[in-house]
């Protein structure tokens, strides 16, 4: 990380890296008000990565691309370290068969993007600010935009991280919502990581019902996308609430019908009765507050019973829910 090696220059000078032994690894000459900043990269998360690549391409049998450039220092210090990991079979164990390469981010791209026009699926081990511009431009490419979308980043220690692109600009979604009581913001995201999240929650103890809630969680986002229930973009339609509404009703349902968990389907079967028989009044009490302006209480510490009344405006779901 950088956040503890980034300095504002006082004045004039040169930055030097050095190692215990007093030897110069780095030097950059400097002005006054330059921003410096290194990063650091550490043996025990470069092997961790590595493992975490054969693992994938192990579990999906995808080719896996290590995006290094061996005209870079630093990248050819990768290579080096990943080219002896691969050979450790304790570390990542037999990888015949896999098929794994390192290319340069310029060749990758070229050949994941041949790939992705053919349907296929190629798996790209880069460091995170690669992953972080890969997760926005590709989906932006694909479907115009990054918020549907879920990185899962397995932790060191075993547990996972579940990121979700921006469902928009949050400052101008709050400003619609306080000016006109209409929320945008797309909370697809969040619906795919929490499924994610029940799955990795089911994996680590074992819990059945885990695995029933994630599985019938991504079959109702299915349902969600296929009668396009995200919010819209204009006064009348659905927003963010309506598209809660929404995803609660289609999980329900899937609760109601699946037979892996019956004590799950008989709790949920009359909430989905409900909710089904209830949609047209609901989606009229949740669209009836829009036009008028909305009363948070406050922008960066809002009123926590104002704020709620603001997003859950509609008695009968809320009763719904409440007879859970």
């Amino acid at each position: 990380g950088s956040h503890d090696k980034t300095f504002e220059m006082t004045a004039p000078g040169t930055v030097q890296v050095t190692n215990s032994a007093g030897e110069v690894l780095i030097e950059h000459a400097v002005e006054a008000g330059d921003i410096w900043r290194a990063c650091q990269t550490k043996d025990v998360p470069i092997r961790d990565w590595v493992k975490l690549a054969v693992t994938r391409a192990r579990a999906t049998g995808d080719p896996a691309i290590f995006w290094l450039d061996d005209t870079r220092a630093h990248d050819r210090n990768l290579i080096a370290k990943v080219e002896t990991y691969l050979r450790d079979p304790e570390l990542v164990g037999d990888v015949t068969g896999l098929d794994i390469s390192i290319a340069s981010p310029v060749d990758a791209t070229t050949v994941s993007v041949e790939r992705i026009r053919r349907g296929e699926n190629t798996i790209s081990v880069t460091g995170n600010v690669l992953r972080d511009y890969n997760t926005d431009l590709f989906p932006i490419l694909e479907v115009g935009t990054s918020a549907k979308m879920l990185s899962v980043v397995p932790l060191i220690n075993g547990g996972g991280l579940f990121e979700t692109g921006a469902g928009g600009s949050a400052p101008k979604h709050v400003q619609q919502l306080l000016k006109e009581n209409y929320l945008r913001w797309d909370s697809l995201g969040e619906f795919l990581a929490l499924a994610e999240s029940f799955a990795k929650y089911a994996e680590v103890t074992g819990n059945a019902s885990a695995t029933v809630l994630g599985e019938t969680l991504d079959r109702a986002t299915g349902t969600f996308l296929n009668e396009n229930k995200s919010p819209g973009r204009r006064l009348g339609t659905i927003d963010n609430r309506g598209s809660h509404f929404y995803l609660a009703l289609f999980w329900a349902e899937e609760l109601a019908a699946q037979t892996a968990d019956p004590a799950l389907a008989e709790r949920f079967a009359p909430l989905a009765t409900t909710l089904r028989e209830q949609e047209a009044t609901i989606n009229a009490e949740l669209l009836a507050v829009q036009g008028s302006p909305a009363d948070l209480g406050g922008y960066y510490r809002p009123d926590d019973a104002l704020t709620a009344a603001v997003m859950r405006p509609s008695q009968t779901l809320n009763a719904a829910i409440a007879a859970l």
